[in-house]
């Protein structure tokens, strides 16, 4: 057998083994498992006065897979490097010259958009060198993350909580859910009615249709109260319905576009309720290469892309597969084309199947259910974007009452052209209607709506907001959506983002004290300077000095100005002040000599001291060694824990005597009842266990007893219910009546000034308190019930 000398270096082995099958037997393909060189962790490794000079160094578990590439390359007579074709990939190659220390005449560098037989082969018959522009863009934004991470996150630790972090272009994303949250927080309703009309032509038994109320006096009709709507109701009743308009119109709807990065994520979201990260790791693995009968098949093109651009022979491809497929009425007479964004690299492809061919359901038995559902929505979004527009005939008909005119649309789907693959939107027919033709009133139904407050983000609509503020790039959408929620600044509830109060306290502090990094349009000029460095019109030294040094005054001002919150009570152990902490998931007190003193005490989301007799009742002290006792939670609800821990382990379960109510002993052993928690909720199990199993569902007999008035939307009965976070008022007659309402105690808001009620609500981490219903108005919490004031007793007259 002859010696191998010629060694192709690819980032994944998945990669590797794909490729390995393609070239011949005088090549040797390795992997280098992605970075081998990087800035090292613990110390910010960048001499700022040497002109931002970075101190790479060999990547620790990766000094073993360095000396294996180095036995290689030493005996290759050639050396092809073949990470993938962005900045990422050519930082690897050129990483990796200087961890194997190759000559200059020894290295080729080969780039593909794909891993097909052909290709590899033109990319191997077209080598070229390390484009430097692309690595001195890549260098510019790990030092540009390195400078505010390292340099931001000290101050976040000092004056916020330890292990906080900050990131160049991950804030600034924050900034946005919170700005998003306090709209929603501060948003007022606003009471609206409509009134829908039910008709037929007169004469006819079918045919029923819906019209709603357009004008009034030729003036579009806004209708704020139910009198208001009521007035018109009564008008309309005694008012002949004629038909005095019928339009019709036949409507084009184009095939969409191909897979961008950013695109694929969103639809990844929207129709497959994967996160952005999941679906980029799904798309790698399919970019990769997958296990077929005749070995592992790229079955994509590569995921990273900001193109439109489809190559001619993957365009020739589809375009014989939709007749064949669909019929020859579903092939445009030439090919549709999508211009790009400005800045997107051409050179690059759309992301499409490398062999159309493959459909999904060829492929399926090969596949996991992930990497099938992903597959699929790509193939189809590809085959789509080359097939005719779909038809529609909409009809818009006037219907005149009176002074009023009312409005129909109608919507039919004529022919489906890309809907066949991409879903068509609902059909909504309208009956053959005639101007001048007379119709019947059947029903008119006033309802009543409130304007909604903007919605939050999802990661999809984040992903869109971030693209088109110029916030990250393709590459970046998910790490960012990932990093937020890693770091407590975001959660997930289902499908939406919302920040952690943590994560608003960290903006607010940023925004205060870095205006200039957490503005939104600053951080959009910052990815265009990176664009320029790789187009070569900007010098990446230049760019990191011109962000540098407003950057470096304003954190020595910050350092100075930036305050952390001060506790209102001394430290219980040791006397010294306390300060407001923060873990990943709540606040709490602690001493300001810590770690000398490792004294916490939770605390309100309001900022309250929550001491161990948070509960109404008294709670005693710890039997083991006599420190306070407070209330902690746990993967099954409440509990009562030791403040001496870790030193002392005690716990005990939080009883009956902590409810603001009396709540009477086990019915079967006479032993005290014990608040836990299950599945869905709290509930009351016997303290005997496991000798005696007995519960009880915490019902609305071991509440505070409140009078609670019926529903003021449709005057049924309201009732408590269980929630995510804890207990409220719904309507029994749900789900035709969705009113809800807090669970309200009685007890007038103590607040000065205020005519807000107390309500019962509960803490992410599972918590009761109470706050006020005017809430934000009013940010009055406690943890603690104040007594009612009496009620003062009448006399019969």
């Amino acid at each position: 057998m002859g010696k191998r000398i010629r060694v192709v270096i690819v980032e994944s082995p998945t990669k590797a083994k794909t490729i390995n099958k393609f070239l011949g037997s005088e090549y040797k393909v390795c992997s280098s498992k992605g970075h081998v060189r990087d800035l090292p962790e613990g110390k910010l490794a960048v001499d700022v006065e040497k002109g931002f000079e970075p101190q790479y160094q060999i990547i620790p578990r990766q000094k073993e897979v360095v000396k294996a590439l180095k036995k290689e390359t030493e005996k290759a007579e050639q050396v092809y490097l073949a990470p993938d074709e962005d900045r990422e990939g050519e930082a690897i190659a050129w990483h990796l010259c200087h961890a194997l220390e190759l000559p200059e005449d020894k290295v080729k560098r080969v780039v593909f958009h794909e891993i097909t037989p052909k290709a590899i082969e033109r990319a191997f018959q077209n080598p070229g060198i390390i484009d430097m522009n692309k690595v001195n863009a890549q260098q510019a934004r790990r030092i540009l993350d390195r400078l505010v991470g390292y340099q931001l996150s000290p101050l976040l630790w000092e004056k916020v909580a330890r292990g906080l972090s900050a990131g160049r272009v991950q804030s600034v994303a924050v900034r946005l859910l919170v700005e998003r949250e306090k709209e929603v927080q501060s948003f007022q309703p606003k009471e609206y009615w409509e009134i829908t009309a039910r008709l037929r032509p007169k004469g006819s038994r079918e045919n029923e249709f819906l019209a709603k109320l357009w004008k009034e006096d030729e003036k579009e009709v806004a209708l704020h109260k139910e009198a208001e709507a009521n007035r018109l109701v009564a008008l309309l009743k005694k008012s002949r319905f004629v038909i005095s308009a019928v339009n019709k119109q036949r409507r084009r709807n184009t095939s969409p576009p191909p897979f961008i990065t950013s695109q694929l994520q969103q639809q990844g979201s929207i129709q497959l309720r994967f996160s952005a990260k999941k679906t980029m790791l799904l798309a790698q693995q399919l970019y990769e290469g997958v296990e077929l009968p005749e070995g592992p098949v790229g079955l994509i093109t590569y995921m990273r892309t900001d193109s439109y651009h489809i190559a001619q022979e993957a365009l020739e491809a589809v375009r014989n597969l939709i007749p064949k497929k669909f019929g020859k009425e579903y092939l445009p007479p030439e090919p549709n084309h999508f211009p790009s964004r400005k800045g997107a690299q051409e050179a690059h492809e759309a992301i499409r199947p490398t062999y159309v061919e493959r459909t999904p359901e060829e492929v399926k038995p090969y596949l996991t259910e992930d990497q099938y559902r992903l597959y699929e929505l790509i193939w189809g979004r590809f085959v789509a974007c080359q097939m005719m527009p779909a038809l529609y005939d909409l009809t818009e008909v006037q219907i005149t009452a009176g002074n009023c005119l009312f409005r129909a649309k109608g919507r039919v789907l004529v022919f489906p052209g890309h809907t066949l693959l991409t879903g068509s939107m609902e059909e909504e027919a309208l009956p053959e209607l005639k101007e001048g033709g007379e119709l019947e009133l059947l029903k008119l139904e006033p309802s009543q709506h409130f304007t909604e407050p903007p919605p939050r983000y999802t990661e999809a609509t984040l992903i869109k907001t971030l693209e088109k503020k110029g916030i990250g790039r393709p590459s970046t959408y998910a790490p960012i959506i990932s990093t937020i929620q890693d770091r407590g600044y975001v959660k997930k509830e289902k499908s939406t983002l919302i920040p952690t109060e943590l994560g608003i306290l960290v903006t607010d502090k940023l925004v205060q004290h870095f205006p200039r990094i957490m503005d939104v349009e600053f951080t959009s000029s910052m990815e265009e300077g990176l664009d320029k460095i790789e187009e070569a019109k900007a010098d990446w030294v230049g760019v990191l000095q011109e962000f540098y040094d407003p950057f470096r005054g304003e954190l020595e001002k910050a350092t100075k100005e930036m305050r952390r919150e001060e506790g209102n009570l001394p430290c219980k152990l040791c006397g010294s002040p306390t300060v407001v902490r923060w873990s990943k998931t709540e606040k709490f007190l602690g001493c300001s000599t810590y770690p000398k003193c490792k004294f916490t005490m939770p605390l309100s989301p309001s900022g309250e001291a929550l001491p161990p007799g948070q509960p109404p009742a008294e709670v005693p002290p710890c039997e083991k060694c006599g420190s306070p006792m407070s209330i902690k939670r746990g993967r099954y609800g409440n509990f009562l824990g030791c403040t001496a821990y870790p030193e002392c382990k005690n716990t005990s379960p939080l009883t009956t005597d902590e409810l603001p109510v009396e709540v009477p002993p086990c019915e079967k052993c006479g032993s005290p009842m014990a608040i836990k928690g299950g599945r869905y909720g709290n509930f009351l199990g016997c303290t005997a266990y496991p000798e005696c199993k007995n519960t009880r569902p915490l019902t609305t007999k071991d509440q505070p007893p409140v009078e609670v008035p019926p529903c003021d939307k449709c005057g049924s009965p309201m009732a408590i219910k269980r929630g995510r976070y804890g207990n409220f008022l719904g309507c029994t007659a749900y789900p035709k009546c969705k009113n809800i309402k807090p669970l309200a105690t009685g007890v007038k808001c103590p607040q000065e000034g205020c005519d807000g009620e107390l309500v019962q609500k509960q803490s992410k981490n599972g918590r009761k308190f109470f706050g006020c219903s005017k809430y934000p108005q009013c940010k009055y919490a406690t943890s603690k019930l104040p007594e009612r004031p009496p009620v003062p007793e009448t006399t019969a007259s």
